[in-house]
Parts: structure tokens; sequence; C-alpha cells
């Protein structure tokens, strides 16, 4: 896939999401679609957890200094 923004791809992919739901489709060119779409929907997915893994958060420690400790979305921390 060229090089494609995050926003970018999202936008292609809601895209194909609109055009496949509308069923109006042949069922050769579904299939492309549905597999770009696959290719777009992991693209987007890597970039998520490559942006998640850079997020810090400040946060105070048992003294009351700010401390950077990495973002853990499952525990919110």
């Amino acid at each position: 896939m060229a090089k494609k923004s995050f926003e970018q791809a999202l936008k292609a992919l809601e895209q194909i999401v609109a055009e496949l739901e509308s069923g109006e489709l042949p069922l050769e060119q579904a299939i492309r679609k549905f597999e770009e779409g696959m290719e777009l929907s992991r693209y987007c997915s890597q970039r998520l957890e490559e942006t998640e893994r850079k997020i810090s958060q400040l946060v105070r420690d048992e003294t009351g200094g700010i401390v950077e400790k990495p973002f853990n979305p499952e525990n919110g921390q």
C-alpha cells in the first residue's frame, strides 16, 4: 500500500464499508473491496499500536513529584 496517513486510510476504509453495505457491488468487485478493506484495517491497527507505544503519561509519585510512565490502556495507566 502506498504511504497514507492514518486519517486517509481510515477515510478509505469507511468508504469501502459504505460500498459493501450498499449491496450494489458485483461479487468479484465486492471481494476485491473486502480484501482492500482488510489491508487498510491492518494498516490502521498497526499505526494505532505504534502510537499507543509512544504515548506516556505524567503522574505523581509517592513524594508528590511528577514522573513519566508508559501509558497502559488496559488499566488506564
